[in-house]
């Protein structure tokens, strides 16, 4: 099978064992401080052990006024340095890639988790709880300071020994409200146009490409089209920038339609799948990363003859820590949820993930 076969990342020379990769999950594990938790460090290095090739961490706040939820996992400050680097010996240890997803939370950072007011690229509001929260606008002074803290989480990732770090654009955390035209609407250098509008995500990327080695890769997560409540993505345009991307010096692009073998929403009578749509457009040389209703070892293989280069699994990985290991096996069906308690202890996950599925409808079974 194409799915067990190395990828050579080009332009940094890393080597993935096979194409199968973590995806970056919200799992509440790490300390309040920012700091690896047990729980977190035993669940993506178990992964890693039973075999997946590339390990994303969940994503990692930039700042502290950035966090997301509780139980997330930081990279803002030099006191997170000991547990990233644990983390990442910990994934080489077993052979695995080890990529840090960086992020802001902009209007997603809540003020009751962060103590202060929530800025995105425009000022609005957003429901939460039941409640209206006001949102601010960034001031010049708000996007300066974070992109240099991009720049320094990147930093910090590779002191800790990672292989790279992926920037979050999408699923409606900052810089995916910096390209939606829902939340931007800016009339100054960084909203208006696309060219405005992926002004941001382009920066950081170019000054982390000219701080940090060529061998240490810097991907980007897209939403390439609107989904959920995350409104204000062009599929075009999210292609255009994912080009844009390309050119200043990602190493991979990871598209998240949320199911890996839809068309877009744009051109529903269109033949092409999204991934098509990327694989043609996109440099041969950079690779294609896609996440979403990738169960079976079948499912991957179909990703992969669509064009993407490496398969990311996410709600099949909790319940399926040894999926890798299983899927060599092409008839092999992982269960589905959903998973018992009991189950998901025993795949490695701590008490805040459990609870945290919990929320997800019918994922969580309580033993009985």
């Amino acid at each position: 099978m194409k799915l067990f076969s190395q990828y050579v990342f080009k332009s940094s020379g890393k080597v993935s064992q096979n194409r199968i990769a973590l995806a970056p999950m919200t799992n509440l594990q790490s300390n309040d401080d920012g700091t690896l938790g047990e729980d977190e460090y035993n669940f993506l290095v178990r992964r890693a052990r039973e075999g997946f090739g590339l390990i994303f961490t969940c994503a990692s706040h930039v700042t502290a006024d950035g966090q997301g939820w509780k139980g997330e996992l930081g990279i803002f400050d030099d006191k997170h340095l000991p547990g990233l680097t644990r983390l990442a010996q910990g994934i080489h240890e077993c052979g695995s890639l080890g990529i840090v997803q960086i992020f802001h939370g902009g209007a997603r950072s809540p003020e009751a988790l962060t103590g202060k007011q929530p800025w995105s690229a425009s000022a609005h509001t957003i429901m939460s709880g039941g409640k209206e929260l006001k949102v601010r606008e960034a001031t010049s002074e708000d996007i300066e300071a974070v992109i240099e803290s991009f720049v320094k989480a990147a930093e910090r990732a590779y002191k800790a020994g990672f292989d790279g770090i992926e920037l979050h654009g999408a699923h409606g955390y900052l810089l995916h409200q910096f390209l939606s035209t829902f939340t931007n609407k800016r009339t100054d250098m960084w909203g208006g146009s696309p060219e405005n509008r992926f002004r941001l995500l382009l920066t950081i990327l170019q000054k982390i490409r000219s701080s940090l080695p060529r061998t240490f890769m810097a991907g980007v997560r897209i939403s390439p089209e609107d989904k959920h409540g995350f409104k204000g993505i062009d599929f075009d345009e999210a292609l255009d920038l994912s080009s844009i991307l390309c050119r200043e010096g990602a190493d991979f692009i990871h598209v998240s339609p949320w199911d890996a073998f839809k068309k877009p929403e744009k051109y529903p009578d269109g033949k092409e799948t999204i991934v098509e749509l990327y694989r043609e457009r996109l440099p041969e040389e950079v690779p294609v990363i896609v996440a979403g209703e990738i169960w079976t070892p079948a499912d991957a293989e179909r990703a992969l003859e669509l064009g993407a280069d490496i398969a990311a699994l996410g709600k099949c990985a909790i319940g399926n820590p040894d999926w890798a290991v299983m899927a060599k096996d092409e008839n092999y069906l992982p269960q589905k949820p959903p998973y018992t308690v009991t189950h998901l202890r025993e795949a490695g996950l701590g008490e805040a993930f459990i609870g945290y599925m919990r929320r997800w409808k019918d994922f969580v079974l309580e033993d009985r």
